[in-house]
C-alpha cells in the first residue's frame, strides 16, 4: 500500500484559455526514465495516429491529455466541473474498446442515470447493453451500462463477462464518499482484474492525486490525474436578501469576492436577534430562523426572483430546494401568481409530448391526481423534479427541459447529480440543509455541484447563480461557498456481511477480507494521515527543543514555579475529589469539569453517579457526564472532545471516574426528561452555550471552604503553598520584565506545542487496521454461530444463501428463510414481509396492521432482536438492540400487500402519505429483492419456496409501477 511515491506534476495549457494539471502516480518499481511509445511517455502522454473517435469540435487540453492516457492503456482520473466535457473522455475509452474488440463497462451510481447513459451511448455505438436491478437488455454487449452494485455482484460471482472486461468507466466517482453506498465503489475497484483499466469521472476534488496514488498502490499500474478547475462558462454569484430588495453581486466571473457588496447586503437584511429555533409544521427548524418571513415570505421573494428571471430573459432557471414538499409548493405558487413562460405553440408541443409519453398507461393511471395536476404546470413552462415524483413524470419533465419547453424547474439536489441538463440561471432557496443528523451549511462541494448547472456551453457567456439569504449568512461562509474550492474525496469504507461471506466463498479463511481492508482507500488515507502526523510531531518536538535552548534562567525559574504550583493544586484537587467532600454536591444537573492526561474535555452536565466495588476513594466512583464532543464520534466509536470555540458540537454521555473531575461548579442546569431524544440533547447543548456566554471569564465554582467546608491539614498546607508560589511568580524577573509579553509568549508557545504533541499522539493511538481486524473477527464469529460458515471458515449451505442477498439485511433475511419464516405465508404475505426488510421513506404515520400482517412482522422483529443480541455477545461494534430492530419499519407493508392482491395504484396511494414515486421505487427494489430471495431459496434446496417467490414477483409486476422508461 505504501509503495507509490508522490506523483510528479506537469501543468499544461491547451490552445485555448483553459489550463489543466496533469499528474501521474507511478509504482515504486517504475524506471526513472521511460522510453515511451507512439503515444508519448507516461510523464508526457500525447495522442498520435488515427484517433479511435473524432468529435465535431476541438478537444480542450485536458480532454486531449486524458485521451492520450487512454491510448497508452493506462488508468486516468478526470476531475472537472459540470459540463466541462468529461463525457467526451468516457466516449473515447469506449471507442478504444470497440476498436480493439474488447469489452467495456460504464458504471453509474443510480438506475435513472444508467438508463439515460444507455440511451446516449446507443445513439453513438452499435452494441450497447443495460444491466440494472430491474432491467436487462443485451447482457452480452460489447459496451455494458450498469449500476456499480450490479458490477460488484458480478465480480463476486465470478462472472465470465467481468473476466473479459478491458475498460471500466466509473462515472460520478466522487459518490464514493457516500456513507451508505460508497463502500461499493471501493470494493469494485479493489476486486477488478489487474488487466482491466479504469477511467474515473469526477467533480473537482482537492485530493485527486491522493486517489491516483491509491489506485496505483492497489493495481500496481500508473494512474494519471487530469484536473481542471476552469469552468467552460464562468459564473456570477448574486445574493437576494430575504424580505429585502434587489440583487447583490457577491462574487464575479473572475472569482473575486465583492466585500463592499456583501457589506451592503448585510445592511439591507433584518437586524439579528431572531433565534435559529423556529420550527415549521414538520417540527424541523425553519431556514434561517425566520418567523414572519417564513414560508409565505419566501414565496413572495421567490415570485420576485422568478419574475425577474422571466423579464430579463435569464431562463431556463433551476430553483433548488432541499425539500420535496417545498419544490411542489413553490412550483404551484408560481402558477397561482399567473407566471407563464410558454407560447401557445409551445403549449401544444408540451401536450403532444405529454400525451404520447403516457400512452403506455391505462386510463385509470392517467387519471391519477399527480398526473392530472402536472399538465397545467407544464403548459406554463413550470415543473418540479424530485425523487417522490412518478418516474414517468420525471422523465417527461427531463425531456421537456432538454427541449426548452420547461423554463422554470423546481428541483431537489438529486437533479444536480449526473444529469447533464444545464440552465442559464440557478437559484438556491436556502443554503442550510438537514443531512439526516443535523442542520448545517451546504459544503463547498455540494454548492459547486449544484451551482455548476448554471451556464450552458456554447449558449451563455456567463451563468447566473442567485442565493436567497438571511442574516445568518456571514462573510466567511459566503466566501467559502462561492470561491469554488473543492472538498476532498474521503472514503466511506465499512465492513459488510455481504462482502465478508462472498469473499469467504471465493477462498477459505478471512485473509481475503483482511486484504480488502488493507487495500481500501480508507486504510490508505489513514496511513497517509499517520505519516503526516508523525512528520508534524517531529517538527513540533524539534521546535520545543529549540525553544528550550533559547529560554533564559528567569524563564526556567518561571517554569519551575509553575510546576510546583501545579503539584500544590493537584493536592488541593485530590482533597476536593474525596467522596466525603464532594458527593453531596454531585447531583444531576451539576456542571463538572472533566480532564484526562490526553485531553481537556471542559465543562459538562452530571447525569448520574455510581459506585464500583464498594471502594471509598475517587477512582471507585463513576460519573455519567453529558459532554460536548466532535460530531461523528461516539457512542459506537471513541468520542473526542470538541476544540475550544468550535460551534460544530454534539452531546454524548461519557462515563468518567470521579478522579478525572477537575472542577465543581456552583451552577446546576435543569435536565430534559429524556436525553435519548435528539431534541433534548440539543436543548441541553443550548443551555450550556448560554452558560458560557453569560460567564465569559469562567464558570463559577464551589468554594472549598465556604461551600464544600473542607477541613484538612494537607489541604490547608497546599493552599498556603499555592499562595506563596503565586507571590513568587509575580516577583519573577521573567514575569516582570518589560518585554515579558514576548518572553512569556515563547514559554506559552512551548506549552501549546507540547499540548499539540499530546493531541497528535492521541490521534495516532488505536490503529484503524487493528480496529477493522477486531470487527472482522467479531463478524466472523456471528457467521459461525449462525451456521453460515464452519469453524474453518468454509461457507456452508446457509451461507451460500446469504451470498445472494445484497438489497436487504443479509442476516435477518437468511434466518427467516432458514427458520421457515416464509414457508407458512401465502405469496401476498411473503411480498409484504419482504417489503419490511427493504428501507423505505420515513413517515410519521402510525400503520395499523391486520393479523395476517402483524404476525409475520412480529416474527421478523423477534428474529432481528436475536441477531442484534448475538452481535453484541460477539462484540460487533455499533449494535444496539432497540436501534437495530427499529430499522425494520412496516411503513409500506399494508400498501404492498394490497398491491399484490390486485388493488389499483390510485387505491394504494390513498393508503399512505408516502410519495407516489417513493412507492414505485420501493416496489421495484422489492422485485429485485424477490429475485435474490428466489436464488437464496434454491441455494437452500427449497424449490417450492423459490416458486412461491416467483409467483410473488408476478403478483406485483404490473401497471404503472413497471412501465418502461422513456429512455429505453
Amino acid at each position: 500500500m505504501d509503495g507509490a511515491p508522490p506523483p510528479k506534476r506537469w501543468r499544461g495549457m491547451d490552445s485555448g484559455l483553459h489550463g489543466y494539471l496533469h499528474e501521474v502516480a507511478l509504482p515504486s518499481t517504475w524506471p526513472d526514465e521511460d522510453e515511451g511509445d507512439a503515444h508519448g511517455s507516461v510523464r508526457l502522454p500525447r495522442r498520435t495516429g488515427d484517433p479511435a473517435r473524432t468529435y465535431p469540435f476541438t478537444l480542450d487540453g485536458f480532454q486531449e491529455c486524458a485521451c492520450a492516457c487512454i491510448e497508452r492503456k493506462e488508468n486516468v482520473m478526470v476531475a472537472a466541473h459540470t459540463s466541462a466535457g468529461k463525457t467526451a473522455v468516457a466516449e473515447y475509452a469506449i471507442a478504444v474498446a470497440f476498436r480493439d474488440r474488447q469489452r467495456v463497462v460504464y458504471t453509474s451510481p443510480i438506475k435513472a442515470l444508467s438508463n439515460q447513459k444507455y440511451r446516449e451511448l446507443s445513439e453513438i455505438f452499435s452494441d450497447v447493453g443495460l444491466m440494472t436491478g430491474d432491467v436487462s437488455i443485451n447482457a452480452n454487449a460489447t459496451c455494458l451500462v450498469m449500476t456499480t452494485e450490479i458490477m460488484r455482484s458480478m465480480i463476486y460471482r465470478g462472472s465470465e463477462v467481468m473476466r473479459e472486461v478491458a475498460w471500466v468507466v466509473f462515472d460520478e466517482v466522487h459518490y464514493m464518499r457516500d456513507r451508505e453506498r460508497g463502500v461499493v465503489w471501493e470494493e469494485s475497484i479493489i476486486s477488478l482484474s489487474k488487466d482491466a483499466r479504469m477511467v474515473f469521472l469526477s467533480a473537482t476534488l482537492s485530493n485527486a492525486s491522493e486517489f491516483a496514488r491509491w489506485i496505483c498502490s492497489v493495481h500496481g499500474t500508473p494512474c494519471h490525474v487530469v484536473y481542471t478547475d476552469k469552468r467552460p462558462v464562468p459564473l456570477q454569484h448574486y445574493a437576494f436578501p430575504m424580505g429585502g430588495k434587489g440583487l447583490f453581486l457577491v462574487s464575479d466571473e473572475q472569482g473575486q469576492f465583492r466585500i463592499s457588496n456583501f457589506a451592503k447586503l448585510t445592511a439591507s437584511l433584518d437586524k439579528p436577534g431572531k433565534e435559529d429555533g423556529n420550527q415549521n409544521e414538520n417540527g424541523k427548524k425553519s431556514k434561517g430562523g425566520r418567523d414572519s418571513k417564513s414560508k409565505g415570505g419566501i414565496i413572495e421573494d421567490l415570485v420576485k426572483i422568478v419574475k425577474l428571471v422571466k423579464d430579463k430573459n435569464l431562463y431556463p432557471v433551476i430553483v433548488f430546494s432541499f425539500s420535496r414538499r417545498e419544490c411542489e409548493t413553490y412550483a404551484s405558487e408560481m402558477a397561482n401568481k399567473h407566471i407563464d413562460f410558454n407560447t401557445k405553440e409551445e403549449q401544444e408541443m408540451v401536450t403532444k409530448i405529454f400525451e404520447s409519453a403516457l400512452g403506455q398507461l391505462d386510463d385509470s393511471e392517467k387519471q391519477l391526481p399527480a398526473v392530472q395536476a402536472m399538465l397545467p404546470l407544464l403548459h406554463r413552462g413550470i415543473a418540479m423534479h424530485h425523487s417522490g415524483l412518478l418516474p414517468i413524470l420525471k422523465e417527461i419533465i427531463e425531456i421537456l427541459f432538454q427541449e426548452g419547453l420547461v423554463k422554470a424547474l423546481f428541483a431537489t439536489e438529486t437533479f444536480a447529480m449526473g444529469l447533464n441538463m444545464p440552465a442559464k440561471t440557478v437559484v438556491f432557496t436556502a443554503l442550510r440543509k438537514w443531512d439526516g443528523e443535523r442542520h448545517r451549511w451546504m459544503s463547498s462541494s455540494e454548492y459547486i455541484q449544484m451551482s455548476g448547472r448554471a451556464g450552458r456551453r456554447g449558449k451563455d457567456d456567463k451563468g447566473i447563480v442567485i442565493m436567497m439569504v438571511d442574516e445568518q449568512l456571514d462573510e466567511l461562509t459566503c466566501k467559502d461557498l462561492t470561491s469554488g474550492k473543492p472538498g476532498p474525496l474521503e472514503s466511506g469504507f465499512r465492513l459488510t456481511y455481504y462482502t465478508l461471506i462472498n469473499l469467504l466463498g471465493r477462498t477459505q479463511g478471512t485473509d481475503n477480507m483482511e486484504q480488502m481492508v488493507k487495500k481500501s482507500f480508507y486504510q490508505f488515507q489513514h496511513e497517509l494521515s499517520m505519516r503526516q502526523t508523525e512528520s508534524k510531531l517531529e517538527e513540533i518536538n524539534e521546535e520545543v527543543r529549540t525553544l528550550e535552548e533559547n529560554t533564559d534562567e528567569s524563564a526556567k525559574e518561571y517554569e519551575g514555579l509553575r510546576d510546583k504550583l501545579d503539584k500544590a493544586e493537584k493536592v488541593m484537587l485530590e482533597e476536593m475529589q474525596k467522596p466525603g467532600n464532594c458527593l453531596k454536591f454531585l447531583v444531576p444537573g451539576r456542571l463538572v469539569r472533566i480532564s484526562t492526561e490526553k485531553a481537556q474535555w471542559g465543562w459538562g452536565v452530571l447525569l448520574n453517579v455510581s459506585q464500583e466495588n464498594n471502594g471509598q476513594d475517587a477512582s471507585q466512583y463513576v460519573l455519567d457526564v453529558a459532554l460536548r464532543c466532535k460530531p461523528g464520534t461516539g457512542p459506537s466509536s471513541e468520542p473526542l472532545p470538541v476544540l475550544q470555540g468550535d460551534p460544530d458540537t454534539e452531546l454524548f454521555i461519557v462515563p468518567a471516574k470521579l478522579s478525572l473531575t477537575t472542577g465543581f461548579s456552583s451552577l446546576r442546569l435543569t435536565l430534559p426528561k429524556d436525553l435519548r431524544k435528539e431534541s433534548s440533547k440539543k436543548s441541553l447543548l443550548s443551555a450550556l452555550a448560554q452558560v458560557f456566554k453569560k460567564f465569559p471569564d469562567g464558570v463559577p465554582q464551589l468554594h472549598p471552604y465556604e461551600d464544600m467546608q473542607i477541613k484538612s491539614t494537607s489541604f490547608d498546607a497546599a493552599v498556603k503553598e499555592a499562595k506563596e508560589l503565586e507571590l513568587e511568580l509575580k516577583n519573577n524577573p521573567h514575569f516582570q520584565a518589560v518585554e515579558r509579553r514576548d518572553r512569556v509568549a515563547t514559554f506559552e508557545k512551548k506549552a501549546a506545542l507540547q499540548a499539540e504533541a499530546v493531541r497528535l499522539r492521541m490521534s495516532m493511538g488505536g490503529g484503524e487496521l487493528q480496529r477493522f481486524q477486531q470487527q472482522l473477527k467479531a463478524m466472523t464469529s456471528v457467521l459461525k454461530k449462525l451456521g453460515c460458515i464452519s469453524e474453518n471458515g468454509v461457507v456452508l449451505t446457509k451461507g451460500r444463501a446469504t451470498c445472494e442477498i445484497d438489497t436487504a439485511d443479509e442476516l435477518v433475511t437468511t434466518e427467516l428463510l432458514f427458520a421457515g419464516g416464509f414457508q407458512s405465508l401465502n405469496k401476498h404475505q411473503c411480498v409484504a414481509l419482504a417489503s419490511v426488510l427493504i428501507q423505505s421513506d420515513e413517515t410519521k404515520e402510525v400503520v395499523k396492521l391486520k393479523e395476517e400482517l402483524s404476525r409475520p412482522l412480529l416474527m421478523l422483529q423477534d428474529t432481528a432482536k436475536q441477531i442484534a443480541e448475538l452481535s453484541i455477545a460477539c462484540k460487533v461494534e455499533g449494535i444496539q438492540v432497540e436501534d437495530y430492530t427499529a430499522k425494520f419499519k412496516p411503513n409500506l407493508m399494508d400498501v404492498v400487500y394490497a398491491w399484490s392482491k390486485g388493488s389499483t395504484f390510485a387505491e394504494i396511494c390513498q393508503m399512505t402519505e408516502v410519495y407516489e414515486g417513493s412507492i414505485i421505487r420501493h416496489i421495484r427494489r422489492l422485485d429485485e429483492f424477490l429475485t435474490q430471495l428466489r436464488s437464496a431459496s434454491k441455494k437452500l434446496g427449497d424449490e417450492e419456496l423459490a416458486q412461491k417467490f416467483q409467483e410473488a414477483q408476478e403478483s406485483v409486476r404490473r401497471g404503472i409501477i413497471f412501465s418502461n422508461s422513456l429512455y429505453l
